[in-house]
């Protein structure tokens, strides 16, 4: 089943001690189903994956999948610098989930198609039955490689491979990747700040940190395009960029974006280090700088 339509990269809930919080789950499903969301990508960059144990991405997963429901699609990034641990978490996923994913691994980086098949093969094989998502964000990774090359190899090596999420600005790539093998791989695009410019490239998917704040602005985006109406779509999409550009900022856009989750009614907690975490005053005059750009009426609630 190919996923389509806004998908939330989800924060992973803390006590104010740091420790996870699993009991924000429940409502973070509500309130993401409300909104129109149709998947969480869970224990992604925007879920800090990188400063939790191999144990807390376990106890998320396991959250999120007893909150399991048909209309919304659980994906669980299994990532990690070390193979075995990767491996690990994607048959602890087995059970639990609807699809994984996994990053290059980004501390001794890959240089080559090769070897990130390989890694990928080796995770996929760990949850045969669920579909394969390899997550393409070099900026982070330091896979700069070309995901046409990617699909061509890694078609014939990994059964489950079912596509992409596609976290890059290379236009140029995406859509090369989009009609292979007649339509046949799920690219989700995860690149919020330029959400419009993948519309007319024929993208149906999306992953991002933001549509957990902004769902309804993005679907209204997507609204005015298919109604022809560029200029107050473009308007949309450069309010959705000073939102990233006002809270980050404030002093980085993933924890302080964490923290505003607190503002909508799901509180999160704090975020961990190298993070910011900010008080509530902070978050009254961040709203009050986007209410001065007409944001906040295209706010999740």
């Amino acid at each position: 089943m190919k996923i389509k339509n806004l998908i939330a990269a989800t924060y992973a809930p803390m006590h104010q001690d740091g420790s996870v919080n699993t009991n924000v789950i429940p409502e973070y499903h509500k309130f993401l189903v409300r909104n129109k969301i149709s998947g969480v990508f869970m224990n992604g960059s925007t879920g800090d994956f990188a400063s939790l144990s191999t144990d807390e991405r376990k106890e998320i997963t396991k959250a999120w999948s007893q909150n399991k429901s048909s209309d919304l699609y659980l994906i669980d990034h299994v990532g990690d610098p070390s193979l075995k641990v990767a491996m690990e978490l994607a048959a602890h996923a087995a059970d639990k989930v609807d699809a994984i994913a996994v990053l290059a691994p980004f501390y001794f980086r890959l240089n080559n198609i090769e070897k990130l098949v390989q890694y990928c093969k080796e995770v996929a094989a760990c949850a045969p039955n669920l579909p394969f998502y390899y997550y393409h964000i070099p900026v982070l990774s330091g896979a700069n490689l070309n995901m046409l090359d990617f699909l061509k190899v890694a078609s014939k090596e990994i059964p489950n491979l079912e596509g992409i999420k596609f976290t890059n600005n290379n236009l140029i790539d995406f859509l090369h990747c989009k009609p292979l093998e007649n339509g046949r791989f799920n690219l989700l695009f995860g690149f919020d700040e330029i959400f419009l410019s993948s519309l007319p490239l024929g993208a149906d998917g999306w992953v991002g940190s933001t549509y957990n704040h902004m769902a309804p602005l993005y679907l209204k985006i997507k609204d005015l395009f298919e109604s022809g109406k560029m200029a107050e779509a473009a308007e949309l999409q450069r309010k959705a960029i000073r939102f990233v550009e006002i809270l980050d900022g404030h002093g980085g856009f993933n924890g302080v974006g964490k923290g505003f989750m607190k503002t909508l009614g799901i509180d999160c907690g704090p975020s961990r280090f190298p993070h910011t975490t900010l008080g509530d005053d902070t978050y009254k005059d961040i709203r009050k700088q986007l209410d001065a750009i007409g944001l906040l009426e295209h706010l999740s609630d």
